[in-house]
């Protein structure tokens, strides 16, 4: 059974490890490559400028606002989403009173219908959601102040986007809840594997729901948790907080760059400036704050694996 093994390994290895190098860390290395000249994005020609783009970007102000919003992005999205996930996962599948004649353990009623419920969003792509958050988001005829001015609070009437102070919360609430349902199937999948004898013996030993979340439900799901949190910081330094910010807000990025996020920063100074080399650098800078973010939560997460 040994013979040949490590030959039958890299042959099945050979072809997916290529092609991840080819797509993925070959970009990286030329992006790295093109932080160091005045490339335009355009023009085939371009010299080395050295770290000139590193020491203009340590002194643009705009960098270090999207870099502000970005990390802000980073740390308050994974907390709330998973939080909530978490929450709702535990009522669906074991927050529920006990019923007669029915198991020890069961979520609350209607369960599967929050399930559906929760993960609607994910069904809608997240141009769609983004566009019908602005307009529920418009000052004038968005349901947001038209149910307030229903309810009677006329004075009460803010501009969400179009206010630099609330338009990158608004944002952010956005995107808590488009990604919010993926985590809690996620969730209520890994508690749908736990024991429920684990459960009967915690209530039957006098736990309430609060202790069984914090002493059985949490610790035999923490790896599951680790690698959401990890997920949804990568969601929220990336894609996610790319396109509500382009589709949502003006400029995009305003007002005043008060939503402008790393990844827009790039897009808009290779694509709307024409300084390709400048937003690389960028590039790479985002790149470090993910690769810091991840290896910061895997490290503070770490902790002995539980098994059952």
């Amino acid at each position: 059974m040994q013979h040949g093994k490590y030959r039958f390994i890299v042959g099945f290895l050979a072809l997916p490890l290529g092609l991840y190098a080819l797509f993925v860390i070959w970009p990286f290395i030329q992006s790295i490559y093109y932080s160091f000249t005045d490339w335009t994005g355009l023009s085939p020609e371009f010299k080395m400028v050295g770290f000139d783009n590193y020491s203009r970007m340590l002194d643009d102000e705009i960098f270090w606002k999207s870099l502000q919003h970005s990390l802000l992005f980073a740390l308050l999205l994974p907390v709330v989403t998973i939080s909530l996930a978490l929450f709702f996962a535990f009522m669906i599948n074991v927050g529920g009173r006990k019923r007669r004649n029915g198991p020890a353990i069961s979520g609350v009623r209607g369960s599967s219908f929050y399930k559906i419920v929760y993960f609607f969003p994910q069904v809608l792509s997240i141009a769609i959601v983004a566009l019908l958050f602005a307009f529920a988001y418009n000052p004038d005829s968005g349901a947001i102040n038209s149910v307030l001015r229903g309810i009677g609070l006329d004075n009460v009437q803010p501009l969400w986007l179009g206010d630099p102070d609330l338009a990158l919360w608004a944002v952010m609430a956005v995107l808590v809840w488009s990604t919010v349902g993926f985590f809690v199937v996620l969730f209520s999948a890994g508690m749908a594997s736990i024991p429920a004898e684990m459960y009967e013996a915690a209530l039957l030993d006098g736990a309430n729901r609060f202790t069984t979340f914090f002493r059985v439900t949490l610790p035999l799901l923490w790896d599951t948790v680790q690698s959401g949190w990890v997920y949804m910081g990568i969601l929220a330094l990336g894609a996610e907080s790319f396109a509500v910010v382009q589709i949502m807000t003006t400029g995009p990025g305003g007002p005043d760059y008060s939503t402008t996020v790393m990844v827009l920063y790039v897009y808009q100074k290779a694509f709307r400036d024409g300084q390709a080399a400048y937003a690389t650098t960028i590039g790479v800078a985002l790149l470090v704050v993910t690769l810091a973010f991840a290896a910061v939560v895997m490290r503070l997460g770490r902790r002995e694996r539980l098994e059952y």
